[in-house]
C-alpha cells in the first residue's frame, strides 16, 4: 500500500513539474520594441507532393514579394521539422504535430499566433492562388506592425 502511494504521489509531482516547465517556456518574454512577422513551415520527415508545394509556394511568394522585408528582418521564413528532438519546443508552441503554416504575428514585444494551415492544404499546389492569398495575408499584417 505505501508503494501506491509513493508511486502516486510521485505522479502527481512530475505532472506539476512538467506543467510548470511547459508555461515558462510558452511565455517567453520578447523585446517590447519588436515588430515582425516571423513564418513558419512546419513538417515531418516524410512529406507529401502537396506539403513540399506548401513550401515551394511560400518560399516563392516571399522571395517574389517581401524580399526587402525578408533582408531587413520584418519578416523571417523557417522550415522546422516537427520529427526532430531540437525542434519539439517550438512545435509544441505552435501546436505543430505535422504540416502546418503559421503566421507569428510579434507586436511590440506581443505574439500573436495566425494558423493558415488549412489555406495551404486547400490552395497548396495552385501557386498563382495559394501566392496572392498568401500575400494579402502578409500585406494585411504588415500594416499592423
Amino acid at each position: 500500500m505505501n508503494t501506491i502511494k509513493f508511486i502516486t504521489v510521485l505522479a502527481i509531482s512530475f505532472m506539476f513539474t512538467a506543467c510548470n516547465g511547459q508555461k515558462k517556456s510558452n511565455n517567453q518574454s520578447l523585446n517590447e520594441t519588436t515588430s515582425k512577422i516571423e513564418v513558419f513551415d512546419f513538417h515531418s520527415t516524410h512529406r507529401c507532393m502537396t506539403c513540399n508545394a506548401i513550401e515551394a509556394n511560400t518560399k516563392f511568394t516571399l522571395e517574389t514579394y517581401f524580399s526587402d522585408e525578408l533582408k531587413s528582418d520584418k519578416i523571417t521564413f523557417q522550415t522546422i521539422n516537427v520529427d526532430k528532438k531540437e525542434n519539439e519546443k517550438i512545435a509544441e508552441k505552435f501546436e505543430a504535430a505535422g504540416t502546418a503554416l503559421i503566421l507569428n504575428i510579434i507586436k511590440n514585444g506581443n505574439e500573436t499566433k495566425i494558423d493558415l494551415t488549412e489555406f495551404a492544404f486547400m490552395n497548396g499546389n495552385n501557386q498563382g492562388v495559394f501566392s496572392k492569398e498568401l500575400k494579402a495575408k502578409i500585406d494585411k499584417e504588415l500594416k499592423t506592425l
